[in-house]
């Protein structure tokens, strides 16, 4: 069952969480060879992510093909709603629904990766913390103000901000988020939270750019033909001047 995900807005880092965003963002391990990891970051996002967040760019067939899932296994657990095979990656609600229910369009996540980076989500997905302030009941560490509640909760559990002050230049204490701990346990523990995310920002990656791998491996040859040819003109060319030289 798909879990509703709103607004995957902006996405993102941890360790020292500065009130107003000032992170350092962790690493996810970006492997697009392992299909594996893709698999698994496909399943993530059509069950979390894709009930709110499109990613019209991507078709099925192709992500099935990519990540080496049958048509039959793709319709079956990763196709929803009616879609066709050949269809994009799309969503049902309508953008006046979603105005209207959260305040804004969610957007499309095809190239979410691309433009904010792997390692921006992968910490953005970690750092939900308890906010009763919020109108979800949560804030995001790297991302203040958040519009999107935590979807990841029953994953990861809920997490809690410790604090620390930090005395700024001017004199004035300012209190910051030193660390999030788990004070409500997910059905993962944090390894296992961990790997899923990196899981879900793999497959995001390889989202924002499905021919990568296809492209790097045709540029060697494309590379490799060239020098040959360099080789083979270099010579064409002393022996068609040899005579005037």
């Amino acid at each position: 069952m798909k879990k509703l995900s709103m607004v995957l807005l902006v996405l993102f880092s941890s360790q020292l969480f500065a009130a107003g965003g000032h992170i350092e963002l962790q690493s996810a391990r970006i492997d697009l060879d392992n299909k594996a990891s893709l698999q698994r970051g496909a399943k993530y996002f059509v069950n979390y992510c894709l009930s709110c967040h499109s990613a019209k760019q991507l078709r099925y067939s192709r992500m099935g093909t990519d990540l080496g899932i049958s048509p039959e296994l793709v319709e079956l657990n990763l196709m929803f709603t009616g879609e066709k095979i050949f269809d994009g990656m799309t969503i049902s609600m309508r953008p006046k629904d979603a105005e209207k229910w959260f305040g804004v369009n969610p957007p499309d996540l095809s190239l979410i990766a691309r433009s904010r980076g792997s390692d921006w989500l992968y910490t953005y997905l970690k750092s939900f913390y308890i906010d009763e302030s919020r109108p979800f009941g949560v804030d995001n560490a790297l991302f203040p103000k958040v519009g999107m509640p935590h979807v990841l909760a029953d994953l990861q559990g809920m997490q809690k901000a410790v604090y620390k002050d930090v005395e700024l230049e001017d004199g004035s204490i300012r209190k910051v988020i030193e660390r999030l701990e788990i004070v409500e346990p997910g059905r993962m523990n944090e390894k296992e939270f961990d790997k899923a995310m990196n899981d879900l920002v793999n497959f995001m990656t390889y989202m924002g750019e499905p021919a990568k791998l296809e492209r790097q491996r045709l540029g060697w040859k494309v590379l490799m033909f060239i020098l040959v040819m360099l080789g083979i003109f270099y010579f064409l060319k002393k022996e068609y001047w040899k005579d005037i030289h």
